[in-house]
C-alpha cells in the first residue's frame, strides 16, 4: 500500500487548502472504508500529531488546535481522503501524512503546507 498526500503550498494566513490522499495497491473502497482514516500533521521540530480523523461510519473527530477550521472527508470507492484546511494560521505549517489511526501502513512522503503571516 502506498500512501500519497496532495495539495499543500504556500498560502497567507487566512488562506485555504484542501490536501488528498491517495491509496494505491488495495482493492477500490478498502482501505478508508474499514477502520479510522487519519491525517497527521508534523510541524517543524515537533512530533507527528493526529489533527483529524473519520471513522468507517462517518463520525470525525478532531485535535482541539484544528476544530472549526479542519473537515475530513473521503471518497471510499476511490480509496480517497481529503481534508479542507480554512482560515489557516501561521502554526498549521507542518507536513501533512494520511494514514490509518492507529498508523498501519508506511508513512508516504506527505504534502508541505506553508502559512505565511
Amino acid at each position: 500500500v502506498q500512501l500519497q498526500a496532495s495539495g499543500g503550498g504556500l498560502v497567507q494566513a487566512g488562506g485555504s487548502l484542501r490536501l488528498s490522499c491517495v491509496a494505491s495497491g488495495v482493492a477500490s473502497g478498502s482501505i478508508f472504508s474499514n477502520g479510522v482514516m487519519g491525517w497527521y500533521r508534523q510541524a517543524p521540530g515537533k512530533q507527528r500529531e493526529l489533527v483529524a480523523r473519520i471513522y468507517s461510519g462517518g463520525l470525525t473527530g478532531y485535535a482541539d488546535s484544528v476544530k472549526g477550521q479542519f473537515t475530513i472527508s473521503r471518497d471510499n470507492a476511490k480509496n480517497t481522503g481529503f481534508l479542507q484546511m480554512n482560515s489557516l494560521k501561521p502554526e498549521d505549517t507542518g507536513v501533512y501524512y494520511c494514514n490509518k489511526v492507529p498508523p498501519s501502513f508506511a508513512w508516504g512522503q506527505g504534502t508541505l503546507v506553508t502559512v505565511s503571516s
